[in-house]
């Protein structure tokens, strides 16, 4: 299980050597696992066979953990409704303890790329979803769950702790997550928790160009957003889901 999310967490296929570099285990031991992988499919390697990457049962396991998971077909439909109605990147995640994990995504219509999220990992602190949810705990709690140094992602990433504790403080106090180019330059994020749990595990966001982010349009948004996600939290408590 390391070797595979040591490889899902590479932009690139590694080599036996880099791998060990990485993990830190004996070479003769990945060389092994990694054929014993490759032969059920777990993993797979480029074409020289010296660089390897997950494989195909790997997504196999992926979308059969989002083919289950209860919440997730009435998030589509709300998905869907708030991309129609505001226009921009919508993305639905859970917390993964320090993480955020990107569950499902409507991309902008607009969008010049279409890269989907869903799967991918980002640290609580830098998202406006990770701190709509961290912002569901107590101050103690985030202390305890966080690492020492937060990792700065962009120049606007908050890393101080104080800092970081005042923001959580100001999503508490007004309901929803706010940040600008914390997470990707150029880009701005609104983000809800959906209290269907509690504390909340879960959380729909918007993105949208950061110079879009105000005035009216922003009102826009936080109340598109705000309302499509109370509504599909009340949906979920309705059906039992926990």
């Amino acid at each position: 299980m390391k070797i595979l999310e040591t490889l899902a967490a590479s932009p690139t296929k590694l080599t036996l050597s880099e791998l060990q570099e990485r993990m830190g285990y004996p070479r003769s031991s990945l060389h092994a696992l990694v054929r014993t992988l490759r032969e059920l499919k777990w993993v797979e390697s480029d074409e020289s066979g010296s660089a390897f990457g997950v494989g195909p049962h790997a997504l196999l396991s992926g979308t059969a953990y989002l083919d289950r998971d209860p919440a997730l077909r009435f998030a589509y439909e709300t998905l869907e409704d708030l991309r129609t109605e505001v226009g921009h990147t919508i993305h639905y995640a859970r917390r993964d303890d320090t993480h955020v994990l990107y569950l499902a995504s409507r991309e902008s219509r607009e969008a010049e790329r279409v890269i989907s999220r869903v799967g991918r990992r980002l640290p609580a602190h830098v998202t406006g979803l990770g701190q709509a949810l961290l912002a569901e705990l107590t101050e103690a709690e985030v202390d305890t769950l966080l690492p020492a140094e937060l990792e700065s992602v962009t120049p606007s990433t908050i890393t101080g702790r104080a800092a970081l504790h005042a923001e959580l403080d100001a999503v508490r106090k007004r309901g929803w997550a706010f940040e600008v180019e914390q997470g990707t330059e150029g880009v701005a994020c609104v983000a809800v928790a959906v209290g269907y749990r509690i504390p909340a595990t879960d959380a729909i966001s918007c993105s949208m160009p950061a110079d879009l982010a105000k005035g009216a349009h922003l009102d826009k948004v936080v109340a598109a957003v705000t309302a499509h996600t109370h509504a599909l939290a009340t949906t979920l408590r309705r059906e039992g889901i926990r």
